[in-house]
């Protein structure tokens, strides 16, 4: 009796991620190969294009671990994550969180941060591009009112906080780049990553910073935002940070 098309569907997915299923080939026509084999064929096929596509959105990770390292780990991903979206740009949400608990790169504690990155930039460069915040929006705004104003980050826009130099990491891990090493014990990274008009790309912050623009992206008005980064660092200056990250474009257009 052949399958409903929901049993069918659940059948396939376990056979993509590596359940072989009898009666899912018992509905697939076999000639000269094997109803089984063609499934096996495809399964290989849907692996190898989806790792392919993960090392496109990871390439720093890539990079540091090597193809042939990077290749495995994204097929143990794809075996247990396999997409839920159709554009291939959105795979990989996860991936980060996946690599931290990953048994064979526990030697590389930095790995899921550098994936952090990564997963942002991807995210960054496929955000379409949108009004941001600038001087004279602000113009408009009475200054017993800016206290208690909520911005909110601009889209594609991701603060990203770490241990270990991942801007240095970053830079060793591009083509072309000069050989050399980087002290993991030298200081963590501070990050702003943010949609360009025609790429993504990052720049440091403060570790003051970093808490101001977490606030914000948590919905905090500005004067609860520069209490939390004065706390960080009790000579935060306000009117700087905020004219530099406005100039970055940092924040969404008032709505």
């Amino acid at each position: 009796m052949p399958l409903a098309l929901r049993d069918l569907q659940s059948a396939f997915v376990a056979h993509l991620a590596g359940t072989d299923r009898i009666d899912l080939a018992g509905e697939v026509l076999g000639d000269t190969i094997p109803a089984a084999a063609r499934l096996r064929v495809y399964r290989h096929h849907v692996r190898e294009s989806l790792s392919t596509a993960l090392a496109t959105t990871f390439p720093t990770v890539q990079a540091v671990v090597g193809a042939d390292f990077f290749r495995q780990m994204a097929r143990d991903f794809v075996g247990q994550s396999l997409p839920e979206q159709p554009v291939l740009a959105e795979y990989g949400a996860s991936f980060a969180a996946f690599v931290d608990g990953y048994e064979a790169a526990r030697r590389l504690p930095y790995l899921g941060d550098v994936a952090r990155l990564d997963w942002a930039l991807n995210h960054a460069f496929h955000v379409p591009t949108s009004g941001r915040l600038a001087v004279a929006d602000l113009a408009a705004i009475a200054a017993d009112q800016l206290t208690a104003l909520r911005l909110v980050l601009a889209p594609g826009s991701t603060v990203i906080s770490s241990c270990y130099p991942l801007d240095r990491i970053w830079a060793i891990s591009q083509p072309g780049a000069a050989t050399e090493t980087v002290d993991l014990d030298g200081g963590g990274a501070h990050l702003l990553v943010l949609r360009r008009p025609d790429d993504a790309a990052f720049v440091d912050l403060s570790a003051a910073e970093a808490t101001f623009l977490g606030c914000v992206a948590g919905q905090a008005s500005l004067e609860e935002a520069v209490t939390a980064a004065a706390t960080i660092d009790p000579a935060f200056d306000l009117a700087t940070s905020f004219a530099r990250l406005l100039a970055l474009g940092t924040f969404a257009a008032l709505q």
